[in-house]
């Protein structure tokens, strides 16, 4: 059974750092680009970055450019978000996802996800 687990949330002061994980278990990640999303409550589900299959190729929303940074080892099925210089607007649940099909490029329309991690709140606050 595909599956993917998050990790890595918790409470950080503005200005901190976190990093997330995202395991997958069930399926070899190597085929597939990953893309981080995040819900902040009353606001619809957003894409933060994505990861092309073989790491190569990233994309990152504009209001995280700079301060989020995206990678995978793809030995160890997992992918991560290295989140810097925290800010109170970036508080959320934070999701990886994969694509239903096998996706090479950075490439990940939300409409196009179709396995989904239960999430990791992170929450920026003094």
């Amino acid at each position: 059974q595909l599956q993917l687990v998050e990790s890595g949330g918790g409470l950080v002061q503005p200005g901190g750092s976190l990093r997330l994980s995202c395991a997958a278990s069930g399926f070899t990640v190597d085929y597939y680009a990953i893309g981080w999303f995040r819900q902040a409550p009353g606001k619809e589900r957003e894409g933060v970055s994505c990861i092309s299959s073989n790491g190569g190729s990233t994309n990152y929303a504009d209001s995280v450019k700079g301060r989020f940074t995206i990678s995978r080892d793809n030995a160890k099925n997992t992918v991560y978000l290295q989140m810097t210089s925290l800010k109170p607007e970036d508080t959320a649940i934070y999701y990886c996802a994969a694509p239903r099909m096998t996706t090479v490029q950075a490439m990940c329309p939300r409409a196009l996800m179709g396995y989904w991690g239960q999430g990791t709140q992170v929450t920026v606050s003094s």
